[in-house]
């Protein structure tokens, strides 16, 4: 039996932050300029490190931008609308294979709420899951891999981790886990057979 740890933001739920802001921005364009002058991932990766969407937003100087920002949190779930059922077909398989199977997500502890409720299989899918926000760490860093390790009572040897992030990956190689850049469920599919784990 192998450890498998699963990122899930992009692995198994798809993010994408545009739908939030494009009824009021109106086209991709524009909320493509509004992402990059709020300096929308970086405050982002903070509220995914513990910090709220609302307190971020009073950093912003432009009173409209500061506005739809503190929304974002409210319209949240818009962003994740869509598993990737093929990634969800491949952790059964791996399950039923009698592989462990728990999650470290970099995920706001503000967010995270609505994203159980939009998909809720993510409510019974994981031994063990790390939501970043919840424990004020985020991916790559090393503590919130030895974390997982510590609450499934298992060492980084033991795990295969999945990620679509290449820091993340090499963060988790780094403490002694393998790793696999996911890209798509094919690719992935296709490593988790080389490693003999489906």
């Amino acid at each position: 039996m192998k450890i498998i740890v699963f990122d899930i933001g992009n692995v198994l739920v798809r993010w994408d932050p545009a739908p939030a802001f494009r009824p009021q921005l109106g086209s991709d364009a524009a909320v493509a300029d509004f992402l990059a002058r709020t300096d929308f991932l970086a405050r982002n990766l903070r509220a995914d490190r513990g910090e709220r969407f609302g307190a971020l937003a009073q950093e912003i100087a432009d009173p409209d931008d500061r506005m739809l920002f503190a929304a974002y949190a409210t319209r949240f779930a818009c962003t994740i609308q869509h598993a990737i059922e093929d990634s969800w077909r491949l952790l059964d398989r791996l399950r039923s294979r009698g592989h462990a199977i728990h999650a470290i997500t970099n995920w706001s502890a503000e967010t995270w709420p609505i994203g159980l409720t939009a998909h809720p299989r993510l409510q019974e899918a994981f031994g063990v899951t790390i939501v970043s926000g919840q424990e004020k760490m985020t991916k790559p860093d090393p503590a919130i891999f030895h974390l997982l390790c510590q609450r499934a009572g298992v060492t980084p040897s033991d795990c295969t981790f999945i990620d679509d992030s290449a820091a993340n990956v090499a963060g988790a190689e780094a403490v002694g886990m393998d790793a696999i850049r996911f890209t798509d469920p094919a690719a992935l599919d296709r490593a988790l057979t080389d490693r003999g784990l489906l």
